[in-house]
């Protein structure tokens, strides 16, 4: 990060952050060095067992329903009062729900989109813009948003997600034009499959080798993997990569 960071512990806000790639991006932020915010919509233990095995101290937990705006608004609120300063914000929660055009009724179908856009796309929209105001005010700071391979290649039984993590590529690249000025800098990871309790389910299921052959590895990527990348960008990236996209899949699916 800048040197303006250098006298004071940067803080960190990561959301979804109980489990997952969250979860390993709070690690990696707190043995960095950073007081992490560990955000959680439901799961408080698993909150609670991050929290206590997070390198360092003074690490907190909040809870929030990103779906809801409110919520985000208060979510933002909590971690200010807790934390003054949030230097980085790492945009990770969100959801996964399959439902393929034709074996979906219409009602599911404005279903399944409204709770996907609202939590993997309006919340961060939301988010954004508490966060990237106060930085503003601030005099700086950055971005992550953990978005998909699928914003590129597609979902075909979840299309919904697909265009959740494109909107969310096009809102992180839409702020770092207009902040990149303000020294505001906004990064995208976007992963493949990646070894977690989500993705699980399909990885062991009778689709798992078909997408193992996908990936010229000959495994998934894993949470850490994906959390480096996500810490480069928070901590160590250049500000002239404001608005970049990363791959992060293995070559499992190369765009140009």
């Amino acid at each position: 990060m800048s040197s303006s960071h250098s006298s004071r512990t940067p803080t960190a806000l990561v959301t979804g952050a109980s489990r997952g790639i969250g979860r390993a991006i709070a690690e990696r932020l707190a043995e960095r060095g950073c007081r992490v915010a560990v955000h959680y919509q439901k799961n408080r233990a698993a909150a609670e067992e991050v929290i206590a095995q997070l390198a360092g101290t003074g690490h907190r937990i909040f809870a929030a329903d990103l779906a809801s705006a409110g919520e985000v608004e208060r979510l933002w609120g909590d971690v200010t009062a807790a934390f003054g300063r949030i230097d980085v914000v790492v945009n990770n929660a969100g959801i996964y729900e399959e439902h393929p055009l034709t074996a979906t009724s219409y009602a599911e179908w404005q279903q399944a989109w409204r709770r996907t856009l609202d939590t993997n796309l309006i919340g961060p929209a939301n988010l954004c813009h508490c966060a990237a105001n106060a930085m503003n005010l601030a005099g700086g700071g950055r971005v992550v948003a953990i978005s998909s391979r699928g914003a590129f290649r597609g979902e075909p039984d979840a299309p919904a997600y697909g265009a959740s993590k494109a909107g969310l590529n096009a809102l992180s690249q839409s702020l770092a034009l207009a902040l990149a000025a303000q020294s505001v800098y906004f990064y995208v990871v976007a992963p493949g499959w990646v070894e977690t309790d989500m993705a699980s389910a399909h990885l062991i299921g009778p689709h798992g080798s078909a997408v193992l052959a996908q990936h010229p590895l000959g495994r998934v990527a894993t949470p850490d993997e994906v959390a480096a990348v996500a810490v480069f960008c928070a901590l160590d990236a250049p500000s002239a990569m404001t608005g970049s996209v990363i791959d992060v899949n293995g070559a499992s699916y190369l765009r140009t």
